[in-house]
């Protein structure tokens, strides 16, 4: 390098911003896409479990909603009329029943409360004698039936506590009912354009499952009647038997314990519901009247053994534990029709997910194993 030296410069590339590019286009259309959903959830939140009830109403009834189109000539329309209207005589008719069982209850509680006509016996004397609470029982006890003013008035909060529960519980069913109505209404709306629905529903599943699409869209199928017919269908049933047993015998509030007895039998202890009711019916009916009810109430407790396995042989069979946890958790997640969705939801994902585990995999025995 001397004086009349040259510097010899070299020109570097432009560095290439495309991946780049691409990269941030690709993160946009990500964001877009997601945000769009997230709105449109948002938005359908309110919507998205009476839409999944009604969903599965279609689903489980699409049998017999063929065997009736079938008997009506073919004609899809009316068939799904009919068939929603069958399904909301079979919903309006324990509501109303409910409803006018509380009133009558309130009513007459309230006009023997304003009469003072209201009369509490006085507690048995072995009932001081019991351990931790026997004494504080029985002193309550006593104090409602010489003073029931006194009693009702030292036990305000307690009671104005309760009230306000009750009023919220009958918020729940009123709310319940409410989407049970829309429910079927969509479930109507979906059979009568079922071929169009069975499109959507085979394209999503290929979609998702690819080339098992149809083989998983078909067992998610099964599942779902299984569950219906096999839990509620056999729930349903029972409660129905229940409260005419309920009416025979002049139980008060016999559409409350109705309801009682549904939501219990769908969490599998339906049994327990039936238990107070028959002492009650001991305590205050005819030894022959009493004898009949528990007789029935007996034959209602164990005809789910008799009609889970004709129904849940139809389909596939689920854990009950698995029912029970989607029970639980789709009551807590979504009030009452959440008792109903939720179940069935649950075994869904859990009958898809054993699929999906067991798809394409063979397990070796066990040197030396059984």
């Amino acid at each position: 390098m001397g004086g009349g030296g040259c510097i010899v410069t070299y020109d570097r590339p432009a560095p290439d911003k495309s991946h780049l590019n691409r990269a941030v286009e690709v993160f946009i259309h990500f964001g877009l896409i997601f945000l769009l959903a997230v709105a449109c959830l948002r938005i359908l939140s309110p919507f998205l479990a009476v839409v999944a009830w009604g969903l599965i109403i279609a689903i489980a009834g699409y049998p017999g909603f063929c065997r009736l189109r079938k008997l009506l000539g073919g004609r899809g329309g009316f068939a799904s009329v009919v068939f929603s209207v069958l399904l909301l005589s079979i919903l309006i008719v324990p509501i109303a029943l409910l409803a006018q069982t509380l009133v009558d209850g309130f009513q007459a509680l309230a006009l023997r409360l304003h009469n003072e006509t209201l009369m509490i016996p006085p507690p048995s004397p072995t009932i001081a004698t019991w351990p931790l609470i026997g004494k504080p029982l029985s002193d309550l006890w006593s104090l409602a039936s010489n003073n029931l003013s006194a009693a009702l008035r030292s036990f305000a909060p307690q009671l104005k506590a309760v009230a306000n529960g009750l009023m919220s519980a009958a918020t729940g069913v009123g709310l319940g009912a409410l989407q049970f109505f829309i429910s079927i209404l969509i479930a109507g709306f979906l059979l009568a354009n079922s071929s169009q629905g069975a499109k959507v529903s085979r394209k999503l599943a290929i979609r998702i499952f690819g080339d098992k699409g149809a083989e998983f869209e078909a067992l998610a199928g099964a599942t779902i009647r299984s569950v219906t017919n096999g839990i509620l269908g056999v729930a349903l049933i029972q409660s129905l038997l229940a409260g005419l047993g309920f009416l025979a015998v002049r139980l008060p509030g016999a559409g409350l314990w109705a309801l009682i007895f549904l939501v219990a039998a769908v969490l599998q202890v339906g049994t327990i519901v039936l238990i107070p009711t028959v002492i009650y019916i001991f305590a205050t009916a005819s030894t022959f009247k009493a004898i009949a009810f528990l007789i029935w109430c007996i034959v209602v407790g164990l005809m789910d053994n008799v009609l889970k396995p004709l129904l849940l042989g139809r389909g596939v069979p689920v854990p009950i534990v698995i029912v029970f946890l989607g029970a639980i958790g789709g009551f807590l997640a979504m009030g009452i029709i959440g008792l109903f969705v939720g179940p069935i939801l649950v075994s869904v994902g859990y009958k898809l997910f054993l699929a999906w585990l067991d798809e394409g995999i063979d397990i070796e025995p066990v040197p030396g194993g059984t």
